[in-house]
């Protein structure tokens, strides 16, 4: 038995433990987590230091190095993240709707778990811990596999809740983290069919396509980001400013961070020096169109559809000036990923327009793509943001971690 498969078969071993018990008893779990997570912040702090030394020794990017980082602050946002999770409503056992049939059978459409989850993600160590939260709120067991640049970080934080969990009385086993972080060992995880009920992957573009394209598990597609702001010829300039600036600059290295910039040619030359002007604080790189390039100078490179294409995750954007808000849709239509669009404008027929084109799981109507995000939507920390049109899209929270099932109740009836 593989290693992969050691660790199915201790989940699906384990899921009925978490599947079963009540909500109280899944706060209980929860609160221990939140609290071991302050108590052992040295050790989390010390153990993320050596995946820190090694991403610089590697020449990670700072803004990747970012991603990875844990100090005290991100630790007690991660524990106060897991306390927001137990305040939110358990959607195991709601009722959504219920019926009878003409023949008296009497059907209940219930929430009930996914089962045993599988989430492949790349470094960002707060993902281990939200993940394992939602994913025990929701009454799921969860295999995590992190990348190789988190690995410390992540053996740490889950010994640490493991240890959590099983003194409330929950199997430690409900809550797994891959520590062989070998290539074999994640395609040996895309397929681990019979164990895992569905895999979701979260990080780059590169990853969640290899975990698309390779596994024979059930995978539920999450986010990608090459985010756009269009600037409407009726937008409010310092609102174009404050928008675009938030969405690239406040957190460039998440997949709700802005990636490119169309700005309507009658409004372009009064926006764009301004715009170009912010920019400046943070040293952001500019990808632009001919025209961009004829307002703002030679500092612009020139943008192909392979700029347009990428999702950066860093201080670097891409510029196109568009003749209308057609071409900007259009524009978006052919290199957005779904995730989040925002239109900055004055006019409510563009704005309704811009709404009903955008084909996103989040469209914005002057607000930053950065609020695409399970906190800001209410649903406590999320398991990412899904960009697909099954089962779930957007940021999904606890119900999106549930499946359905029906309950039917009878006196006797046959067909």
């Amino acid at each position: 038995m593989s290693y992969a498969e050691e660790l199915g078969k201790k989940a699906k071993a384990a899921e009925m433990s978490v599947a079963n018990a009540s909500t109280s008893a899944k706060n209980n779990a929860l609160a221990a987590m939140s609290k071991a997570l302050i108590e052992n912040s040295s050790l989390i702090v010390s153990e993320n230091a050596k995946d820190l030394a090694a991403a610089k020794e590697n020449g990670m990017s700072e803004s990747m190095q970012d991603r990875l980082r844990l100090d005290e602050k991100r630790i007690q946002a991660m524990a106060k993240g897991v306390d927001e999770i137990i305040a939110l409503n358990d959607p195991v056992g709601q009722i959504i709707e219920g019926f009878t049939r003409p023949n008296g059978l009497r059907i209940t459409k219930t929430r009930v778990p996914l089962g045993v989850i599988g989430i492949i993600f790349e470094s960002r160590p707060n993902v281990t811990v939200d993940a394992a939260a939602l994913c025990l709120k929701a009454g799921n067991a969860v295999i995590l596999k992190g990348g190789k640049e988190a690995i410390n970080s992540n053996k740490c934080l889950g010994s640490i809740m493991r240890k959590a969990v099983a003194e409330t009385g929950l199997s430690e086993d409900i809550i797994q983290v891959v520590e062989d972080t070998s290539r074999d060992t994640t395609n040996e995880l895309m397929r681990l069919n019979g164990y895992l009920d569905v895999l979701i992957p979260r990080g780059s573009g590169r990853l969640i396509q290899a975990v698309v394209n390779n596994a024979t598990v059930p995978v539920i597609e999450t986010g990608t980001g090459n985010c756009h702001v269009f600037v409407d010829e009726s937008a409010d300039i310092e609102m174009a400013v404050n928008i675009t600036d938030n969405g690239k600059t406040q957190r460039p290295s998440v997949c709700n961070a802005v990636e490119s910039l169309l700005v309507h040619k009658n409004i372009a030359e009064k926006f764009l020096p301004v715009m170009a002007e912010r920019f400046k604080a943070h040293n952001v790189k500019i990808y632009g169109c001919d025209k961009t390039a004829a307002i703002l100078g030679e500092s612009v490179m020139k943008a192909t559809d392979e700029e347009y294409a990428t999702e950066f995750l860093d201080y670097i954007i891409s510029v196109k000036v568009v003749e209308d808000i057609d071409e900007a849709v259009a524009h978006i239509r052919k290199f957005g990923t779904k995730h989040s669009e925002c239109i900055v404008t004055k006019s409510l027929d563009n704005a309704e327009k811009f709404s009903r084109q955008v084909d996103a799981a989040a469209v914005y109507v002057n607000a930053s793509t950065r609020f695409t995000d399970g906190g800001e939507f209410g649903f406590g920390a999320e398991i990412g943001i899904s960009t697909q049109k099954l089962h779930a899209r957007g940021p999904m929270g606890l119900s999106e971690l549930t499946t359905i099932k029906y309950l039917i109740n009878g006196n006797g009836q046959i067909r």
